[in-house]
């Protein structure tokens, strides 16, 4: 998906008003209020019960939504990468498609432009991340000029973006068009290196460049190893991770699985058997004992 988008001639008002509408009305279900977003990863798996990974992709792939019609299970993946604010965005452009359930539109032909659904996504995406209202709780009644000082608070505060932060501070009269398109050449990095969050800035670039598992996925695995029947390679797979450091750090948890127990080898759960010795008598010795019969 794209940095945020911006509204255009080719994107029109009706799918701007959606979009905002939909992320507020997500941030009302779900209790979620005005302020910024935490984890998005998490949020997603655990308000809509949607598996999402973090996954090493090619270049220029950002994310994509798979839906199986068959079951209904849908799947979120976005690509492992350093630049955080993208992945963030990434993240809430596939949840735009999940709640508006754009596998049910119409078939969209590939062309140079984006479809209508992708702007919307857009949309959706920062409106979600950078609430209005939850904008000028933060910043109020400003009067004097809005500079690099305050989009850097923004970018920083809600983990976006500059081109998504300036479009939310146009889109809330604190800047004017031509700031909000100058400001477009802006990057995180540069911000958080002039205004002192450069090593928060390079701990959100950690994080987002790690592989992350589906976590119901991966919890069932750690059933399946408690109970000898997936091996701690398998989570290490799932992980990303060596098998070593793995195990290592199950059993610094505490998670090992107990002792291997087969119920029905366990000579206590076994009925009472009758035998009789007798069957065990030399064949030779009962043909001996045996009374002679007539001679053929």
């Amino acid at each position: 998906m794209s940095d945020g988008g911006e509204d255009g001639p080719g994107k029109s008002a009706s799918a701007e008003s959606e979009a905002r509408a939909k992320a507020e009305q997500f941030r009302h279900d779900q209790h979620l209020g005005t302020q910024p977003l935490a984890d998005l990863v998490a949020l997603i798996e655990q308000t809509t019960g949607i598996d999402v990974a973090v996954l090493d992709v090619g270049p220029g792939e950002h994310g994509l939504t798979m839906r199986d019609p068959a079951r209904g299970a849908v799947f979120i993946a976005v690509a492992r990468t350093a630049h955080p604010m993208r992945q963030r965005s990434t993240l809430a452009h596939e949840l735009a498609h999940v709640l508006f359930e754009d596998w049910n539109g119409p078939e969209v032909p590939a062309t140079d432009t984006r479809s209508p659904q992708e702007i919307r996504a857009d949309a959706f995406a920062r409106h979600l991340l950078v609430p209005l209202d939850g904008l000028r709780e933060l910043l109020g009644n400003r009067l004097a000029v809005v500079g690099h000082a305050t989009l850097s608070q923004v970018v920083q505060r809600f983990v976006v973006s500059p081109s998504i932060a300036a479009i939310a501070l146009h889109q809330a009269g604190y800047i004017g068009e031509g700031t909000k398109d100058a400001w477009f050449s802006l990057t995180t990095s540069m911000l958080a290196a002039r205004f002192g969050w450069a090593d928060q800035y390079e701990a959100l670039r950690n994080e987002s460049n790690q592989r992350r598992a589906p976590q119901r996925l991966l919890t069932r695995a750690i059933d399946g190893y408690l109970n000898h029947v997936v091996s701690a390679q398998t989570i290490a797979t799932l992980r990303g991770r060596d098998v070593r450091a793995i195990e290592t750090e199950l059993t610094d948890a505490g998670i090992e699985p107990g002792p291997l127990s087969i119920a029905w080898a366990d000579p206590a759960g076994l009925p009472a058997v009758s035998v009789d010795l007798d069957d065990l008598d030399d064949p030779m010795d009962a043909a001996q004992s045996a009374p002679e019969g007539p001679a053929e």
